[in-house]
């Protein structure tokens, strides 16, 4: 897949088949299936929930293996998923209704079929993956890169631009908010996608490989609402098979954990220099976003933290067109993909949210987070204290699409982790000295074979 990443950025042919998408795909499916299989070697009182529900003691045979890593309606552009829902899928046991259950309320099927009914939910899908296609190539011949890299777009106001940026970034997400709909309207159809019956509503729910949220994403007042609801596979898919994975038994995911999660996440999108540019700034962007949320949110809402108050509606008018006009200024070097671009475009709007996001972890950084601590302490009820301090010493949450939620505490896991294992070095007689910059000199002259 690596491989094929580098050809695809350096062959630059657009108009050649692609198809490191379907190998992206086969990744995921394929390090999950090995994870699980190992988890099916472990001793079962050692496995978690969730690793207990996906664990395979005994290996499938040839054909179901193959039917699963083939599975045509995701082949191609996901959703991935498990060996379990496969083989739950395929024995039909996943539509099997819960004992004590009304049958009444059990989902109607064909005939002798076991699968509940899915052919008006897939066409509902599949209709709104078309609709979302076509907008697609609408808003695309209006809204392109080179339209942002050309001179006609200096001559409109600042305030147009980030506009123009903002549909831009739109009018690219359409293309997978179509494309996944059709994924999942096949699945859907399949049977795959059948999630059991709401308790509440009596409704049958299809939402089992949902990739895509796009109303989430379009009315997210902030970065994690933003990330969680795109792409929600892989996020899946990296907190379950690496997040987690490389962190000790009896430890809590730290600065380790993150780092492994991010160049897998970095790695498996490809090597061009603007998923880096989006990941690095997102990253920083969920650490303003959550000092604003823990800092200054609790001000629009009543002391007992339980209802908004009067004003209320502005902050969250002012969050969401902040978070709006912030990401897509951040997820722009990943449509525009090269370095040189991705500069370019961001130099014409003034660099505005690396800026802002300076200026936001400078405020916060200051003694202004004290401050508004203090402010809140006097302000809210005493068990809205304790909640928001049990926030501020919770550990760091998981990744979305591999960033770190909160760099800072990163760093301080990292700087902690490396002095733990000095320490444990120590402790076991090994030496552990830092090399001097003469050292350092030394070294690189003889891997050079000359002087500097």
């Amino acid at each position: 897949m690596s491989v094929n990443h580098v050809y695809r950025q350096f062959a630059n042919a657009p108009d050649k088949v692609d198809i490191t998408g379907a190998q992206m795909v086969l990744v995921m499916k394929l390090t999950g299936f090995c994870w699980n299989v190992y988890d099916g070697r472990l001793k079962y009182e050692e496995l978690a929930d969730f690793q207990k529900a996906r664990a395979l003691p005994q290996l499938p045979g040839l054909l179901d293996f193959a039917g699963y890593v083939l599975f045509f309606p995701s082949l191609f552009a996901g959703p991935s998923f498990d060996f379990v829902d496969y083989r739950r899928w395929i024995e039909t046991t996943m539509f099997e209704i819960p004992p004590g259950t009304d049958p009444k309320s059990a989902p109607r099927t064909c005939k002798h079929r076991k699968i509940p009914r899915s052919g008006t939910p897939a066409t509902l899908k599949a209709i709104t993956g078309l609709v979302w296609i076509f907008l697609f190539l609408k808003f695309s011949a209006w809204y392109n890169t080179a339209f942002v890299l050309g001179d006609s777009y200096m001559q409109y106001s600042f305030a147009r631009r980030i506009w123009i940026l903002e549909m831009l970034g739109f009018s690219t997400r359409m293309k997978y908010y179509g494309v996944w709909c059709l994924t999942e309207g096949a699945c859907i159809l399949s049977g795959l996608g059948y999630r059991g019956v709401d308790p509440k509503t009596g409704r049958v729910q299809w939402n089992r490989l949902e990739n895509v949220n796009p109303w989430g994403i379009e009315t997210a007042q902030n970065s994690r609402a933003y990330l969680e609801n795109w792409n929600k596979n892989t996020n899946n898919w990296l907190r379950n098979y690496m997040y987690l994975r490389v962190t000790p038994k009896g430890k809590k995911p730290g600065f380790r954990a993150s780092l492994a999660t991010f160049v897998t996440s970095a790695f498996w999108h490809g090597f061009y220099p603007g998923y880096y540019l989006s990941f690095l700034l997102a990253a920083f962007l969920q650490t303003v976003a959550k000092n604003f949320r823990r800092h200054v949110r609790p001000f629009f809402l009543t002391p007992d933290g339980q209802r908004p108050n009067q004003f209320k509606i502005y902050y969250d008018i002012l969050s969401y067109v902040v978070t709006q006009s912030a990401f897509c200024f951040t997820t722009a070097p990943f449509v525009l993909l090269t370095l040189p671009s991705s500069l370019l475009v961001w130099s014409r709007v003034y660099f505005y949210a690396v800026l802002g996001t300076a200026a936001s972890m400078a405020f916060f950084a200051s003694p202004a987070k004290p401050w508004l601590v203090k402010r809140l302490n006097a302000r809210n009820s005493k068990k809205l204290q304790e909640l928001q301090a049990s926030l501020r010493e919770s550990p760091t949450e998981h990744p979305l699409m591999g960033l770190p939620s909160d760099p800072g505490r990163e760093l301080d896991d990292a700087v902690k982790e490396i002095k733990e294992e000095v320490g444990a070095r120590r402790k076991r007689g090994a030496s552990v000295n830092m090399p001097t910059g003469q050292d350092m000199k030394r070294a690189v002259e003889e891997k050079l074979g000359k002087k500097i």
